[in-house]
């Protein structure tokens, strides 16, 4: 792996394995969807300031809209609308081990969509990273598998990843066009925040800000590291890996997490739990070691998502 790219997937895996903690500095009298949109337009603002001091700022080509439009809905609406709701009724580390599918959805969603061959190494590997996961969060895995509610958990939890993989094919789709994910990110962050907005103001939740340093902190660093530096990071690496080789990320992000958790919140390593890590880090081996070439841009393919 080059060495920006790994720098990419480092900051990558390090930014989004901590913003669990700004989420849950979040939680309290703003409601949910406000405080998505909030985190997107500020997101979208500064990328798009970004662009015009870079003299980079322009609308994108007719052509790319509808995927804009359908990567803003998906990316950065239902998918974190359906995690948000699915920690509602099912335990983080069942929400964790369910994220961390995108890798296999990514795989499978290339092939049905974009009629990319499947990749045993990837497959592998997701399936190294997800039983290490099961491993790590096995107590609450097991929990919280007695609970009525734990279907809902499991349907909307599954859906969000869902969402994120046809998100991420469709940046990798722009970026075949030539589009890059600053530009995308801008405009599809923009569109994601307004229709959750929309959402809100549809189910009746009011628009509150809350402006408490706690809340105002954690507001900043989602908007900041965690969506103009988190997500231009991890689809540059959809762009250079494919979609499926970078979604491994989302199988080390609750292994920072936990680590974090074991310096703030006192979290005790057990054999199973180490076990897991060991899991995790295999799968990471199998994934990227001597991996091959990066996907090559091929002629026609912009169309396809």
């Amino acid at each position: 792996m080059p060495h920006t790219t790994a720098l990419l997937y480092v900051s990558t895996v390090l930014i989004w394995g901590t913003t669990w903690i700004a989420l849950k500095l979040q939680i309290g009298e703003v409601p949910i969807p406000w405080s998505i949109a909030y985190r997107f337009w500020l997101a979208a603002a500064v990328l798009m300031a970004w662009l015009a001091w870079r003299r980079q700022w322009r609308l994108p080509p007719r052509s790319v809209w509808p995927h804009l439009l359908a990567q803003g809905v998906l990316l950065f609406c239902l998918n974190f609308l359906c995690f948000f709701h699915a920690s509602r009724f099912v335990a983080s580390g069942l929400v964790a081990v369910c994220f961390s599918t995108a890798p296999l959805w990514n795989a499978l969603n290339g092939r049905l969509l974009q009629g990319k061959p499947l990749a045993g190494r990837v497959l592998l590997g997701g399936a190294l990273g997800l039983a290490g996961l099961l491993l790590l969060f096995g107590t609450e895995v097991l929990k919280d598998l007695g609970r009525t509610e734990t279907l809902w958990g499991l349907g909307l939890a599954l859906a969000g990843t869902y969402c994120f993989s046809l998100g991420n094919l469709l940046s990798g789709a722009m970026q075949r066009q030539g589009q890059t994910p600053l530009q995308t990110n801008a405009w599809a962050m923009s569109i994601g925040a307004c229709v959750v907005a929309l959402v809100a103001l549809a189910t009746g939740q009011p628009m509150r800000f809350d402006l408490s340093p706690t809340y105002v902190g954690a507001w900043l660093y989602l908007a900041l590291p965690g969506s103009v530096i988190g997500f231009t990071a991890y689809l540059t690496l959809v762009g250079r890996l494919g979609a499926d080789r970078a979604a491994y990320c989302t199988v080390l992000f609750p292994v920072v997490a936990l680590n974090v958790s074991a310096w703030l919140e006192g979290y005790h390593w057990t054999w199973p739990a180490l076990l897991g890590l060991a899991l995790v880090a295999l799968g990471n081996v199998v994934v990227f070691w001597r991996a091959g070439p990066p996907p090559q841009k091929v002629a026609g393919q912009g169309a396809t998502l």
